[in-house]
């Protein structure tokens, strides 16, 4: 969750450095500081609670040149947001900065005496203390000693007062990207704090150690033995990290959303089908499967809910949804005969990493739909399907949704192909609805000061409620998500039939309640519903389709999504959802892009 990055080479190692953490802010985070390898081999630390900016104005005092440092965001775990819980952290002639959770630092404490040495309250000084007490001169040979100590989940970055100029790494779970140019070594938590400066990376293999210096960067195994990286290209250029004229990350990359559809379908088509031979995913392991589990968290999650409602009623096999946090916990019932489809964005999500090893153990097939090519859940499953979003930078998912949407829609319909459920001519049908719902897409994003209109209804409510019935459901629960993340508003989704079973005993005069409703075979129960919420008061804003007639004072606001499928009208009505969050936002005058007390990528259980 937090951010890191470090940099040795001949350039001024503070100003990469803050520009790094700048570039990472995205990610979340409540302090951020700086260390800094001086002329005389002293390393000096600047740390500031809030935005790095912040620590910037701070760093303006520091007038010697540095060529060697590191720079880290951090995201509050153990202990408060204070001077002495930010990174780096020292102990002796160890520096470290640590993304994860050290699980058994307590037991550390004890064990290596270190009651009376600590400054902070968090697990990070606590692990610097211990390898400043395993350390006896050979940075590489402490490392590995070290690592043995810890329990739990880890990227260091590492300088030793005797070895200016030189920087270490190892990782567990927490990733770590590594990079070598004409201008130095990099390290960060994140390729976007990379892309300035090269498009060549590498990731550091889990239990690996690194080690980088102004002109070599070596990796080595835990016995010591030097191993070649493997050398990866960033697929999109440094444009799409910047706003480009936008005025937050969040409204561009809703912009995106059709570009990114197009990217991540068109490439996957042979004759109007869904053809996965490049992506080296095979027929057998679609076809085989007696039942699916959908493993994911948050909007990754949301999406899963709406791959069940598609697949489970077509191709007639079980369906399973699981939050990843909980999927090791409920003892699922999953075999050899299971295809586990794990969803994540970053493709570090450890709570869902944790999942993928599991059902693994189990000997379940695995799939996972990641955005990020060498990710660690990437790397561990059986068959990757990348989408191709590009970096998505506000906090809030938009882009990535959607084309995790699109990812499982194709699963479905070469699943629906393969195993006799479609015929070729239903499932190009298939396609061209997908297509279809592109330019769908774009003209909803037309419709935005439409939907900017509508948000005046909401701004000022402490609550609003979402309600749909099947697919509408599935969609809803996104919609809710997107709104109490960026504008603090309490929103709840509810099926709609369920209303009368609890929920509407908090529907009063003027609470707002979104409706969908653009599936055909439930409109007119829906309507019924919306009838159940106006007779209580309720402010209603109905999303439906264009050509649905709708009898005059069952709505107060109405948006109309473009004729379109019923399984498809996910993708516009997301636009929509997505819209009346940020304009929420916005109209609360929040910070759009990075909403309190959440993080990007959560690499923390």
């Amino acid at each position: 969750m937090c951010g890191i990055i470090g940099y040795t080479g001949p350039l001024d190692s503070k100003k990469i450095l803050i520009d790094g953490l700048s570039q990472l802010e995205y990610r979340g985070y409540d302090s951020a500081g700086i260390a800094l390898f001086m002329e005389n081999s002293h390393i000096r630390l600047v740390r500031h609670i809030g935005k790095v900016s912040n620590l910037k104005e701070e760093c303006k005092k520091i007038t010697t040149v540095s060529h060697c440092g590191l720079g880290h965001t951090r995201w509050a775990t153990h202990g408060g947001v204070t001077t002495q819980n930010t990174h780096p952290h020292q102990a002796g002639r160890v520096t470290l900065v640590h993304n994860g959770i050290i699980e058994n630092y307590h037991q550390l404490t004890l064990d290596f005496h270190l009651e009376g040495k600590l400054r902070s309250e968090t697990d990070s000084e606590v692990a610097a203390w211990v390898l400043e007490s395993i350390y006896q001169g050979d940075p590489v040979e402490a490392i590995s000693k070290f690592t043995s100590y810890l329990k739990g989940s880890y990227s260091f970055c590492v300088m030793f007062e005797d070895h200016p100029g030189e920087i270490y790494a190892i990782r567990n779970v927490s990733p770590l990207v590594v990079a070598y140019t004409r201008s130095g070594s990099f390290v960060a938590s994140d390729l976007t704090a990379l892309i300035p400066y090269t498009r060549q990376y590498f990731v550091v293999p889990e239990d690996h150690i690194v080690k980088l210096t102004s002109y070599k960067v070596h990796l080595y195994n835990l016995k010591r033995q030097e191993e070649v990286p493997e050398l990866m290209e960033v697929n999109w250029n440094m444009d799409a990290a910047m706003k480009n004229g936008f005025p937050h990350f969040m409204l561009k990359e809703i912009h995106e959303q059709p570009e990114a559809l197009k990217n991540t379908i068109l490439p996957r088509l042979v004759k109007g089908l869904p053809d996965f031979g490049d992506d080296g995913i095979p027929d057998t392991v679609l076809k085989q499967c007696r039942q699916v589990h959908i493993v994911a968290c948050g909007t990754a999650m949301h999406a899963g809910m709406v791959a069940r409602a598609l697949m489970e009623p077509l191709l007639r096999i079980p369906v399973m949804v699981s939050i990843a946090s909980e999927f090791r916990y409920e003892e699922p019932l999953i075999d050899d005969k299971t295809l586990v489809i794990i969803i994540s964005q970053s493709g570090e999500t450890i709570d869902t990493l944790a999942a993928l090893r599991l059902a693994k153990a189990f000997g379940a097939s695995t799939l996972s739909v990641v955005n990020v090519k060498g990710s660690t859940i990437a790397r561990e499953s059986d068959y990757v399907f990348y989408t191709h979003a590009g970096p998505e930078i506000a906090v809030a998912s938009t882009k990535a949704y959607s084309v995790q949407l699109a990812a499982l829609y194709m699963v479905c319909c070469r699943m629906a192909l393969v195993r006799g459920n479609y015929s070729h001519e239903e499932a190009e049908d298939f396609i061209k609805k997908l297509l279809d719902a592109i330019p769908a897409m774009e003209a909803m994003i037309e419709k935005r000061d439409e939907v900017k209109a509508l948000v005046t209804h909401l701004i000022n409510k402490p609550d609003a409620f979402f309600i749909g019935r099947g697919l509408d459901y599935a969609f809803s629960l996104e919609g809710a998500l997107k709104l109490k993340e960026i504008s603090y508003i309490h929103a709840e989704a509810c099926a709609a039939g369920e209303l009368k079973h609890g929920t509407i005993a908090l529907i009063t005069d003027q609470v707002p309640v979104i409706a969908i409703a653009t599936q055909e075979k439930v409109f007119s129960k829906t309507i019924s519903n919306i009838r159940e919420v106006k007779a209580r008061g309720g402010f209603v804003i109905l999303l439906t389709k264009e050509r649905t007639k709708v009898e005059p004072g069952i709505a107060d606001a109405q948006v109309s999504i473009p004729e379109i499928g019923d399984k498809f009208t996910v993708f516009p009505i997301a636009v929509v959802l997505q819209l009346i969050a940020y304009y929420a936002s916005v109209g609360k005058d929040l910070d759009v892009d990075q909403p309190r007390n959440l993080a990007k990528s959560v690499t923390v259980e």
